[in-house]
């Protein structure tokens, strides 16, 4: 077994801890998934069990002393093994051997831009007739008409405003290039924008996968489950409004992708700066920040950090401003408790579908039915824990804690959301699960590629086709297709309350028949979570 430097008593300053604890975290949880040995220094002492324990006790040493016993080492030595151990956490795409063809693009370069264009279109399609009821490019959905829309046509290009607390800088720009349409057009635009992003997001995260999951296909399964995210059309589907939960997703792939074209690194940068612009939660991602930065010191492998610090740039002035206007975000706190329950009920309880889930609530209980799905997941993502390689084991560790974290945090921000009742149309905060299931699904096809790769080297092959495999890898293929099908296919369309806004044309007629009756030359409407808003009529075109 390896052994590494345990850097946190020199990183983290005394009475500092508390800033220092996510990233902490991650580094310790990393090393150990790597099987890696911590050797601390700095007064440590270590007892190996019988068992091959091996117990670590860690004490401050007296600034400037040496640690006793130990061999001095130089500080770039140090460096290079943290460097080594979180490097796991950010896998290369293997080369192909010399006279193999690339796996992941085995036709011409013009074939495969026009296969990437024909996908996204078709994620498009899949992802509008998602809507159930009113279709999705006949109505405006939530903050679409009533943030993005009227703003735009009652205070043209004002793009930096805070909104819940936050700039939402993405959507506001979409909305204001709508409003330049005839009012009765705008519904199909907005729904198209965010299936579109969406659409483009999966593409994204396809490609984010290539240095953890070796097969193609089973990355094409990675980018159709946000396409067919079961929970999707509760909330964030086919809307402005939800694209940023989208990139936020991506944001997260991303952050653990390493490009080696300045297309990918271009494409990361832009997710990262539309997520961090439009989604204050964007913040979370600050310890993967970190720890990139430390395993990966070269320019060329931070474009996505650069994006992410862009979109705090603009992000941070904005939620700054909602403080002096007494309009932030933060009112109120949420206990720990019951922002740890929302996880459990709101994302683990979800991840084999919604439908799924409120069959088993309608059996065993809300807490039964939640045991028993996280009994599942337990089992599962243990049993891969064990059997799988290091990459495995670090890939499900952080998928899990990014995914745990960014609920609760935002769970705990906004306990609103724990309080609202799920109904048979609608679950309160069912966006804040889109990200962890994503991980989690993500986790689940990385554990089956790892399998399958060592299946082949043990057959003496790189790879070997599945009607030739043993029954024991067909059972696992068959196993992750069947989970993931439950969900895809029972939760593909479902009436939901984003069928409630109705059709957007009566609504539009309406308000140009009002213009033509104004003798100010404006009409006044309401505007989401503030009252009313006054539109010049000017600004509404036919």
């Amino acid at each position: 077994m390896r052994s590494l430097p345990f850097l946190m008593g020199r990183y983290l300053v005394p009475g500092r801890v508390r800033a220092g604890v996510s990233c902490s975290l991650l580094i310790t949880i990393t090393v150990a998934a790597a099987g890696l040995e911590l050797v601390p220094w700095g007064g440590a002492t270590s007892t190996r069990r019988p068992d091959g324990e091996v117990i670590v006790t860690f004490r401050s040493a007296p600034p400037g002393s040496a640690p006793a016993g130990s061999v001095p080492q130089p500080a770039d030595s140090r460096v290079r093994r943290v460097r080594k151990a979180l490097v796991e956490l950010f896998p290369e795409r293997p080369e192909p051997a010399p006279g193999h063809v690339d796996a992941g693009r085995p036709v011409g370069q013009s074939l495969y831009v026009a296969i990437q264009v024909a996908a996204v279109c078709a994620g498009t399609i899949v992802l509008l007739l998602r809507i159930a009821r009113v279709p999705a490019w006949d109505t405006l959905y939530a903050e679409d008409q009533g943030v993005y829309l009227f703003d735009a046509l009652a205070h043209p290009w004002h793009l930096l405003v805070p909104y819940g607390g936050y700039e939402e800088f993405v959507p506001r720009l979409i909305g204001q290039v709508i409003s330049y349409l005839p009012l009765p057009d705008v519904a199909a635009p907005f729904a198209l924008a965010g299936a579109g992003i969406a659409a483009l997001c999966a593409l994204f995260i396809y490609h984010a996968m290539d240095g953890w999951i070796g097969s193609p296909r089973l990355r094409v399964l990675v980018g159709a489950a946000l396409i067919l995210l079961p929970l999707a059309p509760i909330e964030i589907a086919d809307s402005t409004v939800g694209t940023p939960w989208y990139v936020l997703t991506a944001l997260f792939f991303g952050l653990l992708w390493r490009p080696k074209s300045w297309v990918g690194m271009t494409a990361a940068a832009l997710v990262a700066f539309v997520a961090g612009s439009s989604e204050i939660l964007v913040l979370i991602y600050a310890p993967l920040v970190l720890l990139r930065v430390i395993a990966l010191p070269r320019w060329r492998e931070q474009a996505v950090t650069i994006g992410w610090l862009a979109g705090l740039l603009v992000q941070v002035p904005v939620v700054l401003e909602s403080y002096a206007q007494h309009t932030q975000r933060v009112a109120g706190l949420a206990r720990p408790y019951r922002a740890v329950g929302f996880y459990f009920h709101n994302v683990a309880l979800r991840a084999f579908g919604w439908r799924v889930s409120q069959r088993l609530v309608e059996i065993a209980g809300l807490g039964g039915a939640t045991a028993i799905v996280c009994a599942i997941l337990v089992v599962g993502f243990g049993l891969a824990l064990v059997t799988g390689n290091r990459q495995v084991r670090v890939f499900i560790a952080v998928a899990l804690i990014m995914g745990f974290v960014q609920t609760v945090f935002a769970a705990f921000l906004s306990p609103y959301v724990i309080h609202q009742l799920y109904r048979y149309d609608f679950e309160g905060g069912s966006r804040y699960s889109t990200m962890p299931i994503m991980a989690m699904t993500a986790a689940a096809v990385v554990a089956v590629d790892a399998y399958l790769r060592r299946q082949a080297m043990a057959a003496g092959g790189e790879k070997i086709p599945l009607v030739r495999q043993s029954p024991q890898v067909i059972a696992v293929v068959t196993v992750l297709a069947c989970v993931l099908a439950l969900g895809w296919l029972s939760d593909y369309r479902y009436v939901t309350e984003h069928s409630t806004w109705g059709y957007w044309l009566p609504r539009a007629e309406r308000m140009l028949a009002s213009c033509e009756r104004s003798t100010s030359g404006d009409i006044t409407t309401w505007t989401w979570n503030r009252g009313r808003i006054t539109i010049p009529c000017s600004h509404l075109r036919r």
